[in-house]
């Protein structure tokens, strides 16, 4: 995706490129990245909150989620840290979060960003579930939101659990809802993208429920990113095509 968006915005000599790196190596690979010409990263699960606590300056959204997707690294060695998961969420929706009621599932860094998100753009309710429930308490204690033991219907759901990236048909059990359950929400939000079709998508298009996908806030953050990392207006069209 950000390899396409180069290339149409004629940046032939960056590159974008994948590097898997686990927890306890995760600082020290990140401070030097900025001394192989790297320009910037986006960190993914499980990284996005040791991102933020690594970095100089965070932005005071990042700050306030407690976790980053984004970092820039400038010539004077300065690390800063944005978090584009949040607004990407908010343009993603079919509605405003204004006044309305949603429900999260999930307590890691994504979760953060969303509870933010919802709860910055003026929902009126925002409960959070998680397995562990003492994660949900402190998650809500530190970013608002009420901490829920299991579901309810609400305007919006958003699952920012990895259940569903490995295509099981018994991912649902890991959950508080049933399939049909869906049907209480007006619209379901999968941060979870893969080359199928999750079970919580398949589960609210066939109860005729409005569904954003995992690829739309794919290549809504992405979107965010390339901006950051290059001053250049992103090219959303080749950036979901390359996606798709």
């Amino acid at each position: 995706m950000h390899n396409a968006a180069l290339r149409a915005a004629g940046l032939s000599g960056w590159r974008y490129q994948l590097l898997p790196v686990p927890p306890e190596l995760f600082a020290e690979t990140v401070r030097a990245l900025p001394g192989s010409g790297f320009r910037g990263a986006n960190v993914t699960i499980p990284h996005k909150e040791a991102a933020l606590a690594l970095a100089d300056e965070p932005s005071a959204s990042a700050a306030a989620i407690g976790a980053a997707n984004t970092l820039l690294f400038e010539q004077d060695g300065t690390i800063r840290a944005e978090n584009t998961d949040a607004p990407a969420l908010i343009a993603a929706l079919p509605f405003r979060a204004s006044g309305r009621t949603a429900m999260v599932l999930g307590a890691g860094g994504s979760a953060r960003a969303a509870v933010w998100a919802l709860i910055n753009d003026g929902a009126a309710e925002v409960r959070v579930w998680n397995r562990h429930p003492e994660r949900a308490r402190k998650l809500c204690e530190e970013i608002g939101g009420t901490p829920a033991a299991g579901a309810a219907p609400a305007d919006l759901l958003v699952n920012c659990t990895p259940v569903g990236l490995n295509g099981n048909r018994d991912d649902f059990k890991q959950l508080p809802l049933r399939t049909d359950e869906v049907a209480m929400f007006q619209c379901v939000v999968d941060l979870v993208y893969t080359h199928a079709e999750t079970r919580f998508v398949q589960a609210a298009k066939t109860l005729g429920v409005s569904v954003v996908d995992g690829l739309d806030l794919l290549v809504g953050q992405g979107a965010l990113s390339f901006e950051l990392f290059t001053g250049l207006p992103a090219p959303v069209g080749q950036m979901r095509a390359a996606v798709i």
